[in-house]
């Protein structure tokens, strides 16, 4: 009777929190169009020979991995892809949250850690991708994004592609981005708002610098959890980060200071991750359309739900760059079940697949899912035949 009674409540799912506006959508068709322009560019803003993404432009390793669901898990957290316990092949990959390619001492430590799990079965959101066997994480090293709504990131996605331009102006530039963040280019005056999703940018600085495997990674939104609403947490295990002989980075020593690290370490020893859910008890202690705002774990717990298991394995030095570039990651590759929800995480669902769309076409690379980790390491798969897409086209004239 006790335990029934102290037992936690959790807030259940609302259908609300993935309703769009007629002005949501125009919205995201400028955010989706200034990503699109800068990936046509891209190469040029990188000073490479291909085309980036627009955010996580640069790649630190491809590793493979596995995905083990947990067994007996308590049924608020065995839902929709946590339901059914096993093991699962996956490919992962580490970058930073820039969108540029350069020297890690100009890039800054906001670190993504994108997963492709294998074999997963039932329908997924990603558009035409309904039938894909893949679910997909997008993770960052920092618990809070920078921007909420929809309506402030039509202009606040043009700024962030924008900030490495800023920052080579020194303080000057510093001056511009703040101007330009808090008052939209000028076109209003500074408000809670602004200044709240400021201040978010500039807790991106407080990252401290260590190996990319030592941090915890977050959905920084939120998640549908089945009949409940969570967020995510990937953090090292303790055994794992004990291993750990390379433990601090210095970015203004070398330009590849990073990537090293990750790819030395796995070269010597398997390691381990946690994925956690936590799941929301409380609306106002944990708001599901503030992104800007950290759900305390004294509130609202992590409860372990799954492992990622990275083997020791061979990694070349450029950490399997063409399939770091290759792969596509987007948030909605998921079941309805654990779909991304909250205003401003819907338009990830054209953002991303626009941007991946643009950028493998630019690339003359061909957008596909791997099936396997065999298909995602052999680099023809990706490739297009040229002289058989010719023949294609010309049977078709």
């Amino acid at each position: 009777m006790l335990k029934k009674l102290f037992k936690p409540k959790y807030v259940p799912y609302d259908h609300k929190y993935i309703e769009l506006s007629e002005q949501d959508e125009r919205n995201i068709r400028t955010i989706t169009d200034d990503i699109k322009n800068y990936i046509s560019k891209s190469d040029k803003a990188s000073g490479v020979d291909y085309h980036t993404r627009d955010a996580h432009a640069k790649g630190y390793c491809a590793l493979k991995a596995k995905f083990e669901i947990l067994d007996n898990l308590p049924a608020e957290y065995a839902q929709g892809f946590y339901a059914k316990s096993g093991i699962h092949d996956a490919v992962i990959r580490f970058s930073n949250g820039a969108s540029r390619v350069s020297a890690d001492r100009e890039l800054g430590l906001a670190q993504g850690l994108a997963i492709k799990v294998f074999d997963v079965p039932g329908e997924k959101l990603a558009p035409g991708e309904e039938d894909s066997s893949n679910f997909d994480f997008n993770l960052i090293n920092h618990p809070v994004f920078f921007c909420n709504r929809i309506e402030d990131y039509a202009y606040i996605s043009k700024l962030f592609l924008e900030i490495p331009e800023y920052a080579k102006q020194g303080a000057v530039g510093k001056a511009k981005l703040a101007f330009n963040w808090l008052t939209n280019y000028g076109s209003k005056l500074p408000s809670k708002e602004s200044l709240k999703t400021f201040k978010a940018l500039r807790g991106f600085t407080t990252i401290e610098p260590k190996n990319t495997l030592l941090y915890n990674f977050h959905s920084q939104g939120v998640v549908r959890h089945g009949d409940y609403m969570a967020k995510i947490r990937v953090t090292p295990t303790k055994a794992s980060a004990q291993k750990i002989t390379r433990r601090e980075v210095d970015i203004a020593a070398k330009e590849e200071a990073i990537r090293p690290l990750i790819i030395n370490e796995i070269r010597e020893h398997d390691y381990q991750f946690d994925v956690q859910i936590q799941l929301c008890r409380n609306l106002k202690k944990q708001p599901i359309e503030e992104l800007t705002t950290e759900w305390q774990a004294s509130d609202a717990p992590f409860v372990t739900v799954a492992t990622i298991t990275i083997p020791c394995q061979d990694v070349p030095d450029d950490g399997n760059f063409e399939v770091m570039e290759n792969l596509s990651f987007t948030p909605f590759r998921c079941l309805e079940e654990n779909r991304p929800i909250g205003n401003l995480q819907q338009s990830r669902l054209k953002a991303y697949q626009i941007a991946s769309e643009t950028r493998h076409e630019l690339n003359n690379v061909k957008r596909q899912e791997p099936k396997s980790l065999k298909q995602t390491f052999d680099k023809s798969f990706f490739y297009i035949d040229v002289q058989s897409f010719v023949l294609t086209v010309m049977s078709q004239l």
